[in-house]
């Protein structure tokens, strides 16, 4: 599974560098040469020169096979054309953009971009999630990105199905907050079981997050 970032500027760079230390497929399309050759020396990352608004420049770009683009660069008009593009163009399922103008918000969610943000590890946390959708689902970030609310869905075979609240092995930085469970929300107890179906939700930050999930990985495997 791959992304694609828009724009090598400081979101562009520093989201490029996050999203590879953690070990995803990311691609990054920047139109000045320079910053293309310094972020490729200084990354060792693909990195492709040309307009991220041109298709060729996409297809080369490895658009076709992504799941995400993100257009980061510093001027909104011209992420929300890449993410019209990248939508209409490529079907692409979800655009991430980034809206410097506040005013244009509502104007980015209207012409149908999928999460408009302004921070690098919001932004990096919001690929992640998607790319991992099956394990965890990132509903809302506080703080800057340093705080995450995540829903997490229980199917038959997932470790926590039919175990009690107060036996799960929790990061001490992750908090369960409320299950849903056939569209009602309940506040668990130490003595909640959780069920097949149930959407487990809990505050946490992204070090915990990771911790957590390679735990549950491991009791799968």
């Amino acid at each position: 599974m791959e992304s694609i970032i828009i724009g090598g500027g400081k979101i562009g760079y520093n989201l490029l560098k996050t999203l590879k230390e953690r070990g995803y497929q990311v691609t990054l399309v920047e139109r000045d040469r320079d910053i293309c050759a310094r972020i490729a020396d200084e990354l060792d990352a693909d990195v492709i020169c040309g307009d991220g608004t041109d298709l060729e420049v996409l297809d080369d770009a490895g658009i076709a096979e992504a799941e995400i683009v993100a257009a980061v660069t510093g001027t909104d008009e011209e992420n929300l054309v890449i993410c019209q593009i990248a939508k209409i163009s490529f079907h692409i399922q979800k655009t991430i953009a980034r809206v410097n103008n506040p005013k244009n918000i509502e104007m980015f969610k209207a012409l149908g971009v999928d999460r408009i943000v302004c921070s690098t590890e919001v932004i990096a946390n919001l690929i992640e999630s998607e790319l991992d959708r099956e394990e965890y689902r990132i509903i809302q970030t506080f703080e800057r990105g340093s705080m995450l609310l995540v829903e997490l869905d229980i199917g038959h075979s997932h470790p926590w199905c039919s175990m009690v609240v107060k036996d799960l092995r929790l990061p001490q930085e992750c908090v369960i907050t409320s299950i849903v469970r056939e569209e009602k929300v309940i506040y668990p107890r130490g003595d909640t079981q959780i069920h097949e179906g149930d959407k487990v939700l809990f505050i946490t930050n992204h070090t915990a997050l990771m911790e957590l999930m390679d735990f549950l990985r491991d009791r799968r495997s």
